[in-house]
């Protein structure tokens, strides 16, 4: 399935590099245009010390990672939510037939190249964020690991965001308050947020897993909502959980799926 997955991105791309001027541009305009986002966190930051008791190195360390893992989880799958379009326009079928994972067609389909320009943002805010910080090498393991944690979630809740077009074909805005709305979300730390809007991210939908919890870690910081301190090491099963619960999701949708007689 992977190597499958390669060949296709490889097609997209080649296809985009006819025209290269038209994927520089693109590309520059998503680095630019996400930039607006970090352009928005310094205005607050020439008004005020902190945010959230976090100072700026901390939240574009923060935002960076958050940043990052949305950005590749986008690149890599987010196509997965135009599953509406092809069932209503009867073109999943074509791609149940094919000896090739209806998933893999989907997420692949019409690559974008140009959301590299999001990830080099992200990456370069990361970087200067750390820059600043001075992480203790001893805790810069759980950098790669959160960011491929972030990947995974992101990717598991648009999957199950997708999985309920297979009988709602106009839901896909129900995954998108969770994607989107959660990759706005993990920019900021969670401490600017109420007790409660933590508590669910942090239990129900896990998105304090992508970035806070083993950003926590990673800065040395206390919890402000003081939970327990074990829970900045459980990314990993937290991705875990979500990713076989959007298997399970995405298998449930397949075998209920009926045909469009397309």
């Amino acid at each position: 399935m992977t190597r499958v997955y390669v060949l296709l991105v490889v097609t997209w791309i080649r296809a985009a590099a006819q025209y290269p001027v038209s994927m520089t541009l693109l590309t520059a305009g998503s680095f630019l245009v996400t930039g607006l986002d970090m352009a928005a966190i310094a205005v607050i930051f020439s008004h005020v010390g902190s945010l959230g008791g976090f100072t700026l190195p901390e939240v574009m360390f923060l935002y960076g990672a958050s940043g990052m893992s949305f950005a590749l989880a986008d690149l890599l799958f987010g196509n997965v939510d135009r599953l509406g379009q092809h069932v209503k326009a009867g073109t999943f079928d074509a791609m149940l037939i094919r000896p090739v994972s209806p998933f893999v067609q989907i997420a692949v389909e019409r690559f974008s190249f140009q959301r590299l320009g999001r990830v080099a943002q992200a990456a370069t805010v990361l970087a200067i964020g750390l820059a600043h910080l001075h992480v203790p090498w001893q805790r810069l393991w759980m950098i790669p690991v959160m960011v491929v944690c972030g990947i995974v979630v992101f990717t598991a809740i648009w999957t199950i965001g997708s999985s309920i077009q297979f009988t709602l074909t106009d839901a896909g805005e129900v995954g998108h308050a969770f994607t989107y709305g959660g990759g706005q979300l993990t920019q900021y730390p969670l401490s600017v947020y109420g007790a409660d809007l933590v508590r669910a991210v942090t239990f129900i939908v896990p998105l304090a897993f992508v970035n806070w919890q083993p950003g926590l870690y990673v800065l040395d910081r206390p919890d402000p909502l003081g939970l327990p301190y074990w829970l900045r090491f459980l990314a990993p099963a937290a991705a875990l959980v979500l990713a076989c619960v959007a298997a399970l999701a995405w298998r449930s949708g397949l075998r209920r799926y009926r045909s469009t007689g397309s």
